[in-house]
């Protein structure tokens, strides 16, 4: 088993696109970012980068950062990708003081699992964004238990491949550690059968749950105002919605 192999390993990262398609998260984001026409936008976990090139071809000036290279890749060969400035890295990466809005889609907030590690990538977008620059990002309720559905037992999607093959995937949840209040851990894992009969690939993932007081005081301290934290993508309250904290914050000018 290989820690967050689905964005590491080309043979699982082709996959990505098919298993998560656009949705209400991506027209949430898509719309903040053009409140602000032709803005400086940082795409942090740019992934394969599907939200990325859709905000450059709606006129944003926009920069993709991703850790992982075999998902930078990816995202490079997109169409209209020659518009995006991509760099691989992570939050410590960023230009200061360049960018009106910093994404954060895809729950990569949740991966961020000790808060030293959450203090610091939020320090580091503080000082990327230009005075009134704003952050937002998503993260699952931990009220919600979103992990009680991920396990698959037994269970399995069948894709096809844009080539014409087929593959099979599933999920186990291993452990939920923490209080389920306060922001458990949450660790699983992923698998992939390419078929016909191929040997199992899998990928495991841990995942920090953080409840909104927790985000609002992470933020606080990293010197964000928060301006809101909904519920959901149609801006419904926290608990009402589809079991997201769904945030907006500034850096103050």
């Amino acid at each position: 088993m290989t820690e967050q192999a689905q964005y590491r390993d080309p043979r699982l990262v082709i996959l990505y696109d098919r298993l998560n398609r656009w949705g209400a998260d991506d027209d949430f984001f898509l719309a903040l970012a053009n409140e602000t026409p032709g803005c400086r936008l940082l795409d942090l976990g740019c992934g394969t980068g599907r939200l990325t090139t859709a905000l450059a071809r709606a006129g944003h000036q926009v920069t993709g950062l991703e850790p992982a290279r075999a998902s930078l890749e990816v995202a490079q060969r997109k169409p209209g990708a020659e518009a995006v400035c991509w760099l691989q890295g992570s939050a410590q990466d960023a230009p200061t003081a360049a960018f009106d809005l910093c994404l954060m889609t895809a729950h990569v907030a949740q991966v961020f699992v000790e808060d030293d590690a959450w203090q610091d990538v939020l320090q580091h977008i503080h000082r990327a964004l230009v005075p009134g620059g704003r952050l937002s990002f998503d993260m699952r309720d931990p009220a919600a238990r979103a992990w009680d559905t991920w396990d698959s037992a037994g269970k399995r999607e069948r894709l096809t491949l844009l080539d014409g093959s087929e593959a099979e995937t599933w999920c186990d949840v291993l452990d939920v550690a923490g209080p389920i209040v306060s922001g458990p851990v949450v660790h699983f894992a992923e698998h992939t059968r390419f078929l016909p009969g191929q040997d199992v690939l899998t990928s495991t993932s841990r995942l920090r749950f953080r409840r909104e007081d927790e985000l609002r005081a992470s933020l606080q301290a990293a010197g964000f105002a928060v301006e809101q934290v909904y519920g959901g993508w149609h801006g419904e309250p926290v608990g009402t919605g589809c079991g997201e904290l769904v945030v907006v914050a500034r850096r103050p000018g």
